[in-house]
């Protein structure tokens, strides 16, 4: 891909048009999500970016979910099943690829971070989403791209994670991060998950605050600057939330700015089925 070149894993609507009429166009793949909502399927079929084809986050980019403290609501993917989707979508390893959802790059989010855990070398998002597409008055199609043929095949472990023990771990000697809602966070609902809290020496750090309200993430800089006052960059850091996927999308915001971060897939629904796992429900560490 020949547009933005800084390194950023975005990409702009903008940038994304001038890449499609390319000689090494990426492929594209929508991802659009959304917790107890209606069926991403709907959203594609009334319209998505032309060529793009659909992937299921909870067919595709989860394995079902186990027994209850074994993995969470969204298992990693096993690996051949993983590959043998992206090979259909036209995923190689020598093309680029560029995943997107609604808005919000959440569900876009968990792609990219499966897509580069994976070993894919050129993942970006499309920041802010279909709606941004939309916006700068760029053509939609309901066209269902035929099955393709790539060559990608997965090479797991190219990013780092954590299990439950690391994640208490790093939450104690290094910087262990909740990306859900604060509310959750701090024990006052939890409307799906077993008990209400958090990782004990977790800190709360919502990923909607990555965004602005168009959806679009916020400058490098900006994000740095939130992340930094946190801790990162000074110490370790992992990241979990309910299941794993919004999770994904705090370390995207982190890539952003620059700063690496660990996966804790599992997150909240596999620690809080555990009842061998001590929960936090105060606004402070410990």
């Amino acid at each position: 891909m020949t547009t933005n070149n800084d390194g950023s894993p975005l990409i702009s609507a903008t940038e994304l048009d001038q890449a499609l009429g390319s000689a090494r166009p990426p492929v594209l793949l929508d991802v659009r999500w959304q917790l107890g909502g209606p069926p991403g399927i709907e959203d594609y079929t009334a319209g998505h970016l032309p060529g793009a084809h659909f992937v299921a986050l909870d067919g595709e980019l989860a394995a079902p979910a186990g027994p209850p403290g074994r993995g969470g609501r969204h298992p990693l993917p096993d690996t051949e099943e993983f590959g043998a989707a992206l090979r259909r979508f036209g995923v190689s390893a020598d093309r680029p690829v560029v995943v997107y959802d609604g808005a919000t790059s959440l569900a876009a989010g968990r792609a990219w971070w499966l897509l580069r855990w994976a070993g894919h070398p050129d993942v970006r998002v499309l920041d802010g989403g279909f709606a941004a597409w939309q916006e700068a008055g760029l053509p939609v199609s309901t066209e269902v791209p035929p099955v393709e043929a790539g060559d990608f095949k997965p090479v797991p472990g190219q990013l780092p994670t954590v299990d439950g023990d690391g994640a208490a771990a790093l939450a104690r000697t290094g910087l262990l991060l909740d990306a859900r809602a604060g509310e959750r966070y701090r024990g006052e609902t939890e409307p799906i998950d077993p008990r209400a809290g958090h990782i004990p020496g977790a800190l709360s750090a919502p990923t909607t605050e990555n965004v602005g309200p168009d959806g679009r993430f916020r400058s490098a800089a900006e994000l740095a600057e939130r992340f930094r006052a946190l801790g990162a960059g000074e110490r370790e850091l992992a990241v979990y939330c309910g299941s794993g996927v919004t999770a994904a999308h705090q370390i995207l915001a982190l890539a952003v700015a620059g700063l690496p971060a660990t996966l804790y897939p599992g997150s909240w629904s596999e620690w809080s089925s555990d009842e061998s796992r001590p929960v936090a429900v105060t606004d402070q560490p410990g």
